[in-house]
């Protein structure tokens, strides 16, 4: 007879902890993003503090010996991997999801431009001087060169896939601004991954500019084939689908749809551009074909946003511990360095969206919507931390600025958006 208790990880005890896992992520998940929404928030927001509850900071804190049973039994793995397969779908999606019609027009190509610059550079800037300043007190001991690199790379990231989340649950996904704003940060993010992979190659003293030239080739060239080949095959291949009646997707094309995905997102991550970025890019290479993009979101839609973003937002949540902000110093430096975020990313935004010849109203919509960093950064601080440029302490400070960076979203928009005209839809659920 075997003691399956003893198998420590034997496949049925790892299944039984990810399943334990999930019903805790998908329920907490659940019912914090209702109450969100009650609140006025995205439910994003309340699935980012669902991932804190079940970490060390709350769960961990008051009943150790659970979380320990629940989170320490098994490996991690599993969730990582299923979370990074929710957001590649979940990225295929808001990709599917945006009207770039308005991007022909050459004045909205132009502001585009301007603003991925200007929420970039001014906030990049300003994490390196953050990391300068803020060297001695936080992070002492550990190199202040590429610890203020990595901290300017947290501060000009934009969170494209919970952007997207917030312009489906505030309407704005096929207006002018709702469209520049995400095409304007999903150059932001490309550059931001860019920046990531120069920063760590550095940090790691194996940059090389060839190598980086190389690179950019490859993304250009994946980008040319993927515009060129790869979307008249797609739209060629959707005229011949016959649609089966009720509004959902055959099996083959459903096949055919993830190994699409999937294998675009195996080629970024080749390149050397994270595996997400693949799964953007084919969404939005189908997005003009609505009866397709519809019958998908009716087949899987709902499947990848209640069962697989949770698992990433919950993950996040376990690496990190807020009962380290133990000091009214470190609830200083959480102020500043959530402050000095804010105002060089949604200023720099404004500025580039004034520039590219937005309204004041309208320029500063794209400043609040661009400043929205929800959890996409913490790959960049992951990278850090688990690099050692990036000390523990600072990792959970910048957790707290992408959750209230995350958090103003809401109540701005509310403010802003009547002023321009726009009515924001009732019961809108993302």
């Amino acid at each position: 007879m075997v003691d399956h208790h003893h198998l420590v990880q034997s496949p049925e005890r790892v299944l039984y902890f990810v399943l334990l896992q999930l019903v805790a992520i998908i329920g907490l998940a659940r019912a914090l993003g209702w109450l969100a929404r009650r609140v006025g928030q995205p439910r994003s927001v309340g699935e980012i503090v669902a991932g804190l509850c079940l970490g060390p900071s709350l769960f961990g804190h008051w009943a150790p010996g659970v979380s320990q049973y629940v989170f320490g039994s098994a490996s991690h793995l599993p969730l990582v991997i299923m979370s990074q397969i929710g957001l590649t779908l979940l990225m295929f999606q808001i990709g599917m999801g945006f009207d770039f019609s308005h991007l022909r027009e050459a004045a909205n190509g132009r502001a585009v431009g301007l603003i991925a610059a200007t929420a970039v550079i001014p906030p990049f800037i300003a994490g390196i001087g953050l990391g300068f300043g803020s060297h001695g007190p936080l992070a002492h001991g550990v190199p202040v060169l590429p610890y203020s690199l990595f901290l300017g790379t947290a501060l000009a990231i934009t969170a494209v896939p919970i952007l997207g989340r917030i312009l489906v649950e505030y309407g704005l996904t096929r207006t002018r601004v709702g469209a520049i704003t995400i095409s304007a940060a999903a150059i932001n993010d490309v550059t931001g991954w860019l920046l990531l992979l120069a920063v760590a190659a550095f940090a790691s003293a194996r940059f090389s500019l060839a190598a980086m030239g190389v690179r950019l080739g490859y993304l250009a060239l994946y980008l040319l084939v993927c515009g060129a080949v790869i979307k008249p095959l797609v739209h060629r291949f959707l005229r011949q689908v016959r649609w089966p009646e009720g509004g959902g997707l055959a099996g083959d094309v459903l096949a055919l749809t993830l190994l699409v995905v999937f294998v675009s997102g195996m080629v970024t991550y080749e390149i050397g551009i994270f595996t997400i970025f693949g799964g953007f890019v084919m969404g939005v290479i189908v997005n003009d074909n609505t009866e397709f993009v519809a019958r998908f979101r009716q087949t899987v839609g709902d499947f990848v946003t209640v069962f697989f973003l949770p698992i990433f937002f919950t993950y996040a949540g376990l690496r990190t511990n807020l009962t380290g902000i133990d000091s009214l110093d470190l609830w200083l430096w959480c102020g500043v360095i959530t402050l000095v975020a804010s105002v060089s990313k949604g200023l720099g935004a404004y500025m580039g969206a004034r520039l590219g010849g937005l309204d004041r109203t309208a320029a500063g919509v794209v400043g609040v919507l661009m400043n929205t960093r929800a959890l996409m950064e913490l790959i960049v601080i992951n990278i850090g931390y688990s690099a050692g440029f990036i000390p523990k302490i600072v990792y959970t400070l910048l957790v707290v600025m992408a959750l209230a960076t995350t958090v103003i979203t809401g109540p701005l928009l509310r403010l802003l958006l009547p002023r321009m005209g726009h009515e924001i839809p009732s019961g809108v659920d993302a």
